[in-house]
């Protein structure tokens, strides 16, 4: 069994309960700032165009709505979780990394802490998977 077969079965078999009513607060978190980027897509293009790259910047736009939409939806009912989450990684690191960092570490910077926040609650999900009651273990079940 490789190093990810064994982090996936550690995660399926340590995973309490509450954990699943953190996943479908992250999805939920995930889905309405998906619905904010659609709402304020000029935000969004000014957060992304000090890239300075058009073709990039619409690209980016676009993956980060559907993303947070689709993503968010697919990790609230926790069907391929951990893949839902592997799509998310690359949109937090950026925004922690790349666009709230350069504000500042205030406590007034809230989509900073937020950023942080969503970002350490994803890979605790990439590690620990969608939990007991979810849609990728309704599945498991019934496919026996």
């Amino acid at each position: 069994m490789n190093l990810l077969h064994r982090i996936e079965h550690w995660g399926d078999t340590h995973h309490p309960a509450w954990t699943d009513a953190l996943r479908i607060m992250l999805g939920i978190v995930l889905v309405l700032k998906g619905i904010s980027f659609i709402s304020d897509t000029t935000y969004l293009t000014q957060l992304v165009g000090g890239l300075h790259f058009d073709l990039w910047s619409v690209m980016a736009v676009h993956y980060v709505a559907f993303a947070h939409l689709m993503g968010g939806f697919l990790i609230l009912v926790g069907c391929m979780t951990r893949l839902m989450v592997l799509f998310q990684l690359p949109i937090l690191i950026g925004a922690v990394f790349f666009v709230n960092i350069s504000r500042g570490f205030s406590t007034l910077n809230s989509e900073l802490w937020l950023s942080l926040i969503v970002l350490t609650l994803l890979l605790l999900f990439l590690v620990i998977g969608s939990g007991r009651f979810s849609v990728d273990e309704y599945l498991k079940q019934n496919a026996r």
